[in-house]
Parts: C-alpha cells; sequence; structure tokens
C-alpha cells in the first residue's frame, strides 16, 4: 500500500522583547535561575497583568507579513492545566480570538518548485518555566526566570507532505521573524521550537488518519529526523495490524527515535475561558498602519530584487536572502566593489566556507564587508589575480588588514607589465627548448594539453604574480610565433 504523509506544525518563537508580556521583568537569556521571576509572574494573588504593547506590535508585523487577517480585537484566555513550571496552574493565551488570523507562507522546494503553506493562525501567549533535571540528586528543579516571557504561537494548516517540506517552512518561518526583527530564532536557547503534528492516510484517502504530535523540537535536522522515525514508525504500527493513538512524544536524538510522553488533550481538556483580569485588546486603525510602515523588505522580495537589479541567478539569490544578516552583508559587498556576481561568487565560495570551517555566523565573520569589497576592487582594476585573491583572504581572515594593505605589505601586486611578461616567458621557453619544439610538432589535441605546462612554468616563474590573462596571450603568440 502506497501511504500519504499529513504534516501541521506549531512554530513557537520567543518575541524579542526587553521586558515580559505581562510584567516588567527582564527576558535576558542566561541570569541565575529564579532572579527574573516577578510577583506577576509567579502568579501571586491580587497582581494584575498588564499587556506589553510591543509583544503586540510585534504580533501585528508578523501577520502583515504573511497577509494575514488581524484580529483588531481579540481576546486572552486561561488555558488551565498543571505541571510544576506553570505557577498559577493556568497559561495566559489565546483561543477563539487570536490577534493573527489565517495567512499563507510561499516555501521554495529543493527542487526550485514554490508550494503555498496556510497558515491557520498565530496568537500570543505566555511561556511557562523550566524544569531542570540536572545535578539535583535525582531531583527536579524549577527555573520560572522564563515564565511569562512572550510567545508567538505559529499555527501552520495540514498542508505539508513530507520532511522536507517541513524543514523548508520552519527556515522560511526562522528567516522572515528574524527579518522582521521580532524574534533572535536561536534554537539552542529555545527562542524557536516546533510542535510536530503527524498522521500517516492511504493514498487518495481524503479524511486525514490519526495524529501524533511530536514536541519541543529545536533543530531543522532534528525535525526532519523526528518526522521520518514517527511516519516510518506509524505505517509499521498499521500494517502490522496495530491502530495509531492520539498522543504527545517527544524525540529522542540520542536514539533518534520518538516515545510517548502522554495522552493528547484536546481543547475542552484546557476548559479556555477569557481570561477576567485582561481587557480585550482592540487594535485601531491607526496603529496597523503605522505598524505597516515599520515593515522591512521581506525575503521573497528581496530574493526578488536580487535577480531583477543584480541579474543573479533564482538559487544565488534564494541562498544570500536566506538571512537578513547574510544579505545585509552581500549588498554591502557589492557596495563596495560595484560587481554583483564576483561579490555573490566570493560571499558564497571562500566567505561561506571559511565561516562554516570555524562554526561562525556572519555577523561574527573575521572578514569585513568593506575588506571583502574592496579585495574585489583590486581583482577587477588587475592589481591581484583570482589566485593570489584567496592568499589575501586568508590572509584577511588572519586579522593581517584591509586587502591594500597585504598586497602592499606581501608583494602582491600582479605584473601587467608587457615587457616584463615576455622577457619572462622567454626564459621559460628558453629553459623548456626539447617541450617547445615537442609542442609545435604536435597536433591540436596534444598542444591543449602541453599549453598547460608552458602556463604553469609561467605562473611558477613570476611566483603567481604575472596576469593569467596576458600569459596566456603572450605565450600562444611565441609558441605558434
Amino acid at each position: 500500500m502506497q501511504w500519504e504523509t499529513v504534516i501541521g506544525l506549531e512554530i513557537h518563537a520567543q518575541l524579542s522583547t526587553k521586558s515580559k508580556i505581562f510584567s516588567g521583568s527582564s527576558t535576558t537569556f542566561g541570569a541565575e535561575p529564579n532572579t527574573q521571576a516577578s510577583l506577576i509572574d509567579l502568579g501571586m494573588p491580587g497582581v494584575l497583568p498588564v499587556v506589553n504593547q510591543e509583544a503586540v506590535r510585534m504580533a501585528v508585523k508578523f501577520g502583515l507579513a504573511i497577509d494575514a487577517h488581524i484580529g483588531q480585537r481579540n481576546v486572552f484566555a486561561r488555558k488551565n492545566y498543571f505541571y510544576p513550571d506553570l505557577p498559577k496552574g493556568y497559561q495566559i493565551s489565546q483561543m477563539e480570538l487570536p490577534i493573527v488570523g489565517k495567512g499563507y507562507l510561499d516555501i521554495t522546494l529543493d527542487d526550485g518548485t514554490v508550494k503555498r503553506i496556510g497558515i491557520t493562525r498565530a496568537h500570543l501567549e505566555e511561556d511557562a518555566g523550566k524544569s531542570l533535571h540536572e545535578d539535583f540528586h535525582g531531583m527536579t528543579g524549577i527555573d520560572l526566570n522564563r515564565a511569562g516571557t512572550p510567545l508567538l504561537e505559529i499555527v501552520s494548516e495540514p498542508d505539508i507532505r513530507s520532511a522536507k517540506e517541513a524543514v523548508a517552512y520552519v527556515k522560511a518561518i526562522h528567516a522572515l521573524v528574524r527579518y522582521l526583527g521580532i524574534c533572535d530564532g536561536n534554537m539552542n536557547e529555545g527562542s524557536l521550537r516546533c510542535d510536530c503534528n503527524v498522521s500517516v492516510r492511504p493514498k487518495g484517502q481524503a479524511e486525514f488518519g490519526t495524529r501524533a504530535e511530536i514536541k519541543n523540537v529545536n533543530s531543522f535536522r532534528f525535525i526532519e529526523k523526528a518526522i521520518n522515525y514517527e511516519v516510518q514508525r506509524q505505517i509499521e504500527l498499521i500494517e502490522d495490524g496495530g491502530k495509531v493513538i492520539q498522543e504527545t512524544r517527544l524525540y529522542d536524538p540520542n536514539k533518534d527515535q520518538t516515545r510517548s510522553m502522554r495522552s493528547k488533550e484536546e481543547a475542552n481538556d484546557y476548559r479556555y475561558f477569557p481570561d477576567p483580569d485582561l481587557l480585550p485588546v482592540v487594535i485601531e486603525d491607526s496603529f496597523l498602519e503605522e505598524t505597516r510602515g515599520l515593515l522591512p523588505e521581506l525575503p521573497q522580495q528581496k530574493r526578488e530584487r536580487f535577480e531583477r537589479d543584480f541579474g543573479l541567478s533564482t538559487y544565488d539569490a534564494t541562498v544570500l536572502s536566506a538571512s537578513r544578516e547574510m544579505a545585509d552583508y552581500f549588498e554591502q559587498v557589492q557596495h563596495v566593489s560595484g560587481d554583483a556576481k564576483l561579490a555573490a561568487n566570493w560571499v558564497m565560495g571562500e566567505l561561506s566556507s571559511l565561516l562554516n570551517k570555524q562554526d561562525l555566523d556572519i555577523v561574527d565573520s573575521p572578514v569585513s564587508a568593506e575588506h571583502l569589497g574592496g579585495m574585489i576592487l583590486r581583482i577587477k582594476d588587475n592589481t591581484i589575480s583570482g589566485k593570489i585573491a584567496k592568499m589575501v583572504f586568508e590572509a584577511m581572515a588572519a586579522g593581517e588588514g584591509s586587502a591594500d594593505e597585504i598586497i602592499e605589505k606581501k608583494g602582491l601586486k600582479q605584473v601587467t607589465d608587457t615587457g616584463a611578461i615576455e622577457s619572462m616567458l622567454g626564459e621559460v621557453l628558453a629553459a623548456n627548448a626539447a617541450q617547445v619544439e615537442q609542442y609545435r610538432a604536435s597536433d591540436e589535441a596534444k598542444r591543449g594539453k602541453m599549453f598547460g605546462f608552458f602556463v604553469g612554468q609561467a605562473m611558477k616563474a613570476s611566483k603567481g604574480k604575472a596576469n593569467p590573462q596576458q600569459v596566456n596571450e603572450l605565450l600562444k603568440k611565441k609558441l605558434e610565433g
């Protein structure tokens, strides 16, 4: 039997506000446990929450970016459940009237095709605390610093049909929230995490199968691996005569498998009701338009502009616009060098290779955009060759200064004087007289192979400093003259 996978994702993006969603407590990551939890975060009697306006603005920015309906009257609700890291015994969230309604996001798949993924809703809620199971001699500790941190929960339609599509969608959301400046997207710190709802059904069947939810997956690689494992588990279970039960599961990356955590709750299990301490949030048209004016150029718009204005291929434009920081770096290199194609090649080639080797993000690049752009200028004006440029790049990465400083200090300036190159070529040919005779006596096919030998000897004699184009042209004339 052929099976079809059906996936819906719930992404929790931690909003980059300085204070929490209902209190003035700091949201700084990494503080000592329980030093950033106020009486409001702890749910003490008599305290009243107050909505953080900046969290509302960030949610609206996201809604506008996905062309969604904005709920101009949205309501906070209490989601009731008991867990050690939830001090109030309920979580303030949104249910029937979320701030962001239906929207969509287009994703680019590996084969270059574009698929539209529907977004059901995105709502504001507070984060819970964190249970710590290490170094407590068998006991669990609770850190409530994270309690009350503002989250935007982004719920997709069940439009995703493979683990690779799921990863492409999460990467697109990740890029979007970073472009908007509403979330730092740091998955290692839990700033962006994903719940994966996975089910399978016979190909061609209209109704969905029973889904299992894989909770809190926090890397692109783990999302793909967890979904693939869960799909295979469900197919094998059904084919062996069993039934998939609706439940919440955890992914164990060490064992590369999902395991049962608890039965999956339905909405009515949480006994949602409007929070009596919080008035409905009414978003006026003026606030909406003011926020619309704050939207930056979005990933898709930037990619299209790179193709249109710089003549880049769709692939290059997609890679260079994948993150706001990468796009900004490339544009700065292009601005300094005046050559978009060379800038793209160096950013996607040597620079990306360097960053991967040193496990660095582009914002921590040891080669600044100005320095890389300056080096490309020296390639364009024939001061250095492409081969010497790699030496200059390595020196810049080692902190030895700008391209001009390195070229001057190391004497790397390319030889472009025709007379000097002709003289050097005369010496090379004289030292390889037998090969010259052999070349002149050979047919066209053999000459092509032997020509590379003479070019190599010439570049060796010039220590790589001779202009390769001039070497090729003058060498051909001498050999065939």
